[in-house]
């Protein structure tokens, strides 16, 4: 055994090769293109020119700043050091939008005049009580400074204020420990807050007068999308649960795809997702003088949120729809076609008003909506009227005789599918006896359209009668599956009213102009 061991090669060199090789592969497969980067970056900034125009101005900002160094008559009159402090507090302050901007700049002006303040104060108190003493108070006021900002940028009504206690902080360290050996706090203090008003007021100039992009035309737009990605979420989801698939989805090929054939199940997704970006944009809308269209003071951004808040509470409806058009149990096919004209209709007359009230924010106008808003009740009606009154299809499905008559307030194409319904169950109750390849394609057909599948008869000719009861009932479970949906659509439609409300409530806060004739959509 240990000659048979000892004689085994091991071909070292030929490994080696085969790694070097696949190495090579990886290497060249991650290789850097140039032209596919320039590519990429080219398609990210057409994507949004705003994105350009920030970096420019950033860049303009910092060299205007630069240039009291450069140039020799300012730089004997600001040095080197303190206009570091006016580049720093540019590079800190320099926001995207310009509502943001003054915001941080309003934090980092009082931070760094309480901090002048306190750094002052202290500076002289120590410097009157000794040698001894004087480390000592300066070692304590740094603890209790640190300390007390900390304590108090984490109490939540002063969380906006978060950046003010962070700068109050580092000013004031930076000013008494650099002055401990000069002595002379008020000279450090006053040079360290006019390098900083120089790089507040070039950022203010730069980012208001040039290319401004302000955060309440940004919040605007932004909730206009989210109207318009709901409404066309709506239409989608509706569409596919009542055509025709290829059977359901594997759950874990939609999880792992997240669904890429359906581009607004996305974007209705990322607008649940936007209540953080609304309220960020919200918050930096208030700090801008009025501009553009929006040239009332005191104008009401926070209204945009609650719009948004309750549009969001529409689109979780949505998403449950889409939760059941994806789900493992499903109704018939001829079912869920025997109502498809009432779920159209509800549908799109929702998603209409949906956009109505999209467009009228965008417009900041208010047009007459009763009428869409009376067509959708209306829709959502008959829709529920013809649920209660054909409900013993969702409870009877297993029986095939439902269909025999034309049933009462259904429509000729809901009549017409029912027919083909009880056609498809004589033809399965022939190919008992003579099953023909038309018998096996509507057997394959129904299978693939309920859950579970349908296989009656393999049970019984196994001898497993005794989970034919509990199949059944799953049958008759999958058929309420189409109750979940319209259930869900009337509840959409419910929620609606609520967010008329609120779209009537920002237009009235908003000043929104009146339109006397309605607009057609």
């Amino acid at each position: 055994m240990a000659d048979k061991m000892c004689s085994v090669n091991i071909d070292i060199s030929s490994s080696m090769k085969v790694k070097k090789s696949e190495g090579n592969g990886s290497c060249s497969g991650k290789s850097f293109n140039c032209k596919e980067w320039i590519l990429d970056v080219v398609k990210f900034c057409k994507a949004d020119m705003k994105r350009v125009m920030f970096s420019v101005k950033v860049g303009l900002a910092v060299l205007l700043a630069s240039m009291l160094v450069l140039f020799e008559a300012t730089y004997q009159v600001f040095g080197a050091s303190n206009i570091l402090w006016s580049i720093i507090t540019i590079v800190i302050m320099f926001e995207y939008t310009v509502g943001a901007t003054f915001n941080r700049g309003f934090n980092r002006a009082v931070g760094s005049l309480v901090a002048g303040v306190l750094a002052i104060a202290v500076s002289q108190v120590a410097l009157y009580s000794g040698h001894v003493a004087q480390p000592i108070i300066i070692g304590a006021s740094i603890f209790l400074i640190g300390g007390l900002t900390s304590f108090m940028k984490l109490w939540p009504s002063l969380g906006p204020y978060e950046y003010g206690f962070r700068v109050t902080l580092l000013t004031f360290c930076l000013i008494i420990i650099s002055d401990y050996r000069r002595g002379n706090p008020l000279k450090t203090a006053m040079e360290r807050l006019y390098s900083i008003a120089i790089g507040v007021f070039l950022t203010v100039l730069v980012n208001t007068l040039i290319f401004p992009i302000w955060a309440g035309e940004q919040l605007h737009y932004d909730l206009v999308n989210n109207f318009n990605s709901l409404a066309d979420a709506l239409e989608e989801c509706v569409r596919k649960y009542l055509e025709v698939d290829d059977g359901p989805d594997q759950f874990s090929k939609t999880v792992m795809d997240e669904f890429p054939d359906e581009p607004a199940y996305k974007i209705c997704k990322a607008a649940l997702n936007s209540s953080a970006k609304l309220e960020t944009l919200a918050n930096a809308a208030k700090w801008e003088p009025p501009h553009g269209r929006f040239c009332n003071f005191f104008y009401p951004w926070s209204e945009y949120v609650k719009v948004g808040a309750v549009l969001r509470h529409c689109t979780y409806m949505v998403m449950a729809l889409h939760g059941v058009l994806h789900s493992e149990i499903q109704a018939p096919y001829n079912l869920r076609v025997a109502f498809q004209q009432e779920i159209r209709d509800a549908s799109n007359q929702a998603a209409q008003l949906v956009r109505s009230m999209g467009q009228d924010i965008r417009n900041m106008s208010i047009s007459l909506q009763s009428s869409l808003l009376k067509r959708v009740h209306s829709s959502t009606e008959r829709l529920q009227r013809a649920i209660c009154v054909h409900s013993y299809l969702l409870t009877s499905s297993l029986h095939s005789d439902y269909s025999s008559t034309p049933l009462p307030g259904l429509s000729k194409c809901n009549s017409q599918a029912l027919n083909d319904s009880e056609h498809s169950a004589e033809i399965s109750t022939a190919a008992q006896e003579t099953p023909t390849e038309e018998a096996i394609a509507k057997q394959q057909h129904r299978k693939v359209q309920s859950w579970p599948p349908r296989e009656m008869d393999e049970l019984r000719g196994y001898g497993q009668l005794e989970e034919v009861p509990a199949m059944r009932a799953l049958e008759s479970t999958a058929a309420l599956s189409l109750a979940t949906f319209t259930s869900l659509l009337i509840e959409f439609v419910a929620r609606l009213d609520h967010l008329v409300q609120a779209v009537n409530a920002l237009a009235k806060m908003a000043k929104f102009k009146h339109e006397t004739v309605p607009r057609n959509i």
